[in-house]
């Protein structure tokens, strides 16, 4: 399966963002997906993570109220919706996908990832 990762962009502070998480060569309406992020010099850490019927979420404690993770199993896709972004959010955000039984943090429990887009939020 590849992943292919986008909407990341440039945005002020406060402002907000629509990050998607495309498919291709699987389909994704049985994986648990999570989105990751990885600010330079600073290790990839969690941020959201949804099953695959979309009726569980979890997301780290920074992004709470701000974030939300979502799926569109007939298209094959994953979003998160970014509002009220902070400085503290620039960061590459990764895709990422399992096929393991319940929602997981840690990156290595992940078997597929996209190749990262970029997020800047300007002060």
């Amino acid at each position: 399966v590849q992943l292919q990762a986008s909407g990341g962009g440039l945005v002020q502070a406060g402002g907000s963002l629509r990050l998607s998480c495309a498919a291709s060569g699987r389909t994704l309406s049985s994986a648990n997906m999570g989105w990751f992020r990885q600010a330079p010099g600073k290790e990839r850490e969690f941020v959201a993570a949804i099953n695959w019927s979309g009726g569980r979420t979890d997301y780290t404690d920074s992004v709470k109220g701000r974030f939300t993770i979502s799926r569109d199993n007939a298209k094959n896709a994953v979003y998160l919706q970014m509002n009220s972004l902070k400085p503290e959010d620039t960061a590459v955000y990764y895709c990422a996908a399992n096929w393991r039984g319940t929602l997981n943090r840690t990156p290595v429990t992940y078997d597929y990832w996209g190749q990262g887009t970029q997020v800047t939020v300007s002060s």
